[in-house]
């Protein structure tokens, strides 16, 4: 397949192509003008300079392509307090480009943060036909591309998938963004950890997969997967990075051991065949490789 990519340089959009590669299929990527490319630059056949909301960027993008993987959002208007313009970036943009990607298939780089409000008649288990309910202005912004793509698929038959990840660990290609190693760099200064909370997690090759398993699947159409391995809490972060370091540290614990809620994640093993099961051995080795690649 001829895949074009958006968001490519990014922590997700790299392993994407990365393994779309591997599977034989040709990537055009859209890069910012000012995005690394070297770590990608294997894996694309075809770079396109621009963004997602402009217009010409997206025409030369998808010239030639079968399918559309839609990854990037641009977080500055976010930071910066304007809700317009990122309105009008990541929401209308997005949109537009599903509507450009016409009978293409479109997948979609959702997020588990589409849900934030359970309801108590859930019963704190949660699968894919729950209704969104987002707690963020970003949450919200991907429940609603995800409610223009079942729109695009109901009026003019498209193919559309969502993936909805929850918190991606790896190696970052900015390797300080890497969930863990502000952790690590605290065990080794010796500080006492008093993180609370905590989260559930998955690792970015198993969202590489579940992507590009999606791809020429008749069962991922129209079709949401909740991308989550574990639950972990931050003291348990610590409690490996100390253990990795054989160190002794000063942890808060109090936090609940297990989630409030979960999720249900059957169709991505019966549907796309990709497990979610690291676990915490995962977390563990994500640990082991922030100190490996540390040294």
């Amino acid at each position: 397949m001829n895949i074009a990519l958006t968001g490519a340089s990014g922590f997700i959009g790299s392993a994407v192509a990365k393994l779309a590669a591997k599977h034989g299929h040709a990537v055009k990527a859209l890069v910012r003008e000012t995005s690394k490319r070297e770590h990608i630059e294997q894996y694309v056949d075809e770079f396109v300079v621009g963004k997602h909301d402009d217009e010409n960027a997206i025409a030369l993008l998808l010239d030639g392509t079968d399918v559309v993987i839609h990854d990037s959002f641009d977080w500055s208007h976010l930071k910066d307090g304007n809700t317009f313009e990122h309105l009008q970036s990541n929401l209308l943009g997005s949109i537009n480009l599903l509507g450009a990607s016409k009978d293409r298939h479109f997948i979609y780089m959702s997020s588990i943060a589409v849900h934030h409000h359970m309801h108590e008649n859930w019963n704190g288990s949660i699968d894919s036909t729950h209704p969104t309910r987002p707690g963020s202005l970003y949450g919200a912004c991907k429940a609603s591309i995800e409610a223009h793509m079942w729109a695009a698929n109901a009026s003019r038959s498209q193919r559309v998938t969502a993936m909805r990840p929850c918190a991606v660990y790896g190696i970052d290609p900015i390797f300080k963004r890497s969930i863990g190693y502000p952790i690590v760099r605290a065990m080794q200064e010796g500080k006492a950890f008093t993180k609370l909370g905590g989260g559930k997690f998955v690792h970015v090759e198993d969202v590489a997969s579940a992507t590009i398993a999606a791809i020429g699947n008749e069962s991922a159409s129209p079709s949401v997967y909740n991308l989550v391995d574990c639950y972990a809490r931050w003291a348990d972060w610590a409690a490996i990075a100390s253990k990795e370091l054989g160190i002794e540290s000063d942890v808060d614990f109090s936090s609940p051991e297990q989630p409030k809620n979960s999720f249900d994640i059957s169709t991505v093993e019966n549907e796309l065949g990709v497990s979610m099961n690291r676990g915490i051995d995962g977390i563990r080795t994500q640990i082991q490789d922030i100190l490996h690649a540390s040294e």
